[in-house]
């Protein structure tokens, strides 16, 4: 029945969580994902703060159960192309993209990556690491599905290889595998596009990109994580010495009429999670959080604050740091900066520093709020509802909007609107 089927655009936390709560009313779910695996950004992330508690110990069963339920379809590495219709009745046509391996054969064994001659900038890892033209988007990703990057294959750049079609046992590798469209028929959509991190490169006056010790909060985030590049271990990407002092500086791009006016709403308890694992990993090691207001309005954060002061000894400056220089003889970033409480120019050399860049609705939201006839607010998020009874009604009626697309807000906030979201457009169906 229509009226029983939603489409979930995204398949981060706010997403999986939707499509379990749907799925479990006995409604059917199709959900759809941009990339190889669901997972979003939570995947990305070692830990969670205030309990620091394992990030993908958590997200891990939601993607399990979310590819097992049987009222749940998933279509990852797919993308929506239109929508016609209304409430109760839309039909939605998607595209999935080509992996050039095939999902019912693919055993997720790694040989074809192992084999695999061509090495490129891993995305999942920002930038730190590299993967094969033929990869998985992530360890633990759901599906468990190798997938072919045909921009940077030999094959598909008119050279000669084949090396993974040789090596796969399962007979999996299909070259010739052609993108397929689909009509799904759906009585509501929910946008859960999630976000993108803010290219920092404009802000010249932190130097990153140019100063090799200036790295981001999620470049730290995955280096510090066991699963990442350097499997847990912080290494100075200019020498890869181990660091005895860091620097995390908030509100790179953030609170800025430059760039982004608004709060990104995580960053203050961000880096105290970054400074507290940095701890724990290097008892010697110290840290010190440069930030322009402390902005922890969550339950136990300001505890968890405290807990950073006073057991971790990181150290909090009110500043915002005006420029980084480089110390040429060793490659330290050296910040200059005003306390704001003590009214003193001071500069301070640290051996690595971490911005913590503005959070940027994702950069497909645009073209899918387009597509979906939804209005977006001057900053990209998804126009707020202007119904106090349904804060997840967008400006298209049966379209839905929960996480991150919505506002900025953490991965806890993000699960309980999922919830609510998935709760409302129940009670709307049910209604049509």
């Amino acid at each position: 029945m229509t009226r029983k089927s939603v489409l979930i655009l995204g398949g981060g936390i706010a997403g999986i969580q939707s499509a379990i709560d749907l799925a479990n009313m006995g409604n059917t779910i199709y959900l759809v994902e941009k990339k190889p695996s669901i997972g979003g950004r939570m995947a990305q992330l070692d830990k969670t703060f205030p309990t620091n508690d394992c990030a993908m110990c958590i997200l891990a069963p939601k993607m399990i159960e979310c590819a097992n339920h049987e009222n749940i379809t998933l279509f990852t590495y797919s993308e929506i192309v239109e929508i016609q219709g209304d409430i109760g009745n839309f039909k939605v046509k998607i595209l999935k993209k080509a992996r050039f391996v095939e999902e019912d054969k693919c055993v997720g064994c790694g040989e074809c990556a192992a084999k695999c001659p061509t090495k490129v900038e891993d995305e999942f890892n920002v930038g730190l690491g590299q993967r094969k033209a033929i990869y998985k988007y992530f360890p633990q990703a759901v599906p468990s599905t190798y997938v072919i990057d045909p921009e940077h294959c030999r094959i598909f750049q008119g050279k000669k290889c084949g090396i993974c079609q040789k090596t796969c046992k399962a007979k999996a590798i299909n070259y010739k595998q052609k993108d397929q469209e689909l009509v799904l028929d759906v009585g509501a959509v929910i946008m859960a596009t999630g976000f993108d991190l803010y290219d920092v490169s404009p802000l010249t006056e932190y130097g990153w990109g140019k100063i090799g010790n200036v790295l981001t909060a999620m470049q730290f985030e995955r280096m510090i994580c066991a699963s990442g590049p350097t499997h847990g271990h912080l290494k100075r990407p200019s020498d890869g010495k181990e660091p005895k002092t860091l620097a995390f500086i908030q509100c790179v791009g953030s609170r800025d009429v430059r760039h982004k006016r608004y709060c990104s709403a995580v960053c203050c308890m961000h880096a105290t999670k970054e400074a507290i694992l940095a701890h724990e990993h290097y008892p010697e090691l110290s840290s010190t959080i440069f930030f322009m207001d402390m902005r922890a309005v969550g339950k136990g954060f300001q505890d968890y604050i405290q807990r950073a002061k006073s057991e971790y000894a990181v150290e909090y400056i009110r500043a915002r740091p005006g420029r980084i220089a480089e110390n040429e003889e060793n490659g330290n970033p050296v910040i200059h900066f005003e306390d704001t409480t003590t009214r003193r120019l001071e500069a301070r050399e640290f051996d690595m520093v971490v911005l913590s860049q503005a959070l940027v609705p994702s950069e497909s939201n645009a073209a899918v709020a387009e597509k979906m006839g939804v209005t977006l607010d001057d900053f990209g998020f998804v126009y707020p509802s202007q119904d106090l009874l349904n804060p997840f009604a967008t400006t298209r009626g049966g379209v839905f909007a929960c996480g991150f697309c919505q506002s900025p807000m953490d991965v806890p906030d993000s699960v309980v609107r999922a919830s609510a979201a998935a709760s409302k457009v129940a009670e709307t169906l049910a209604s049509n």
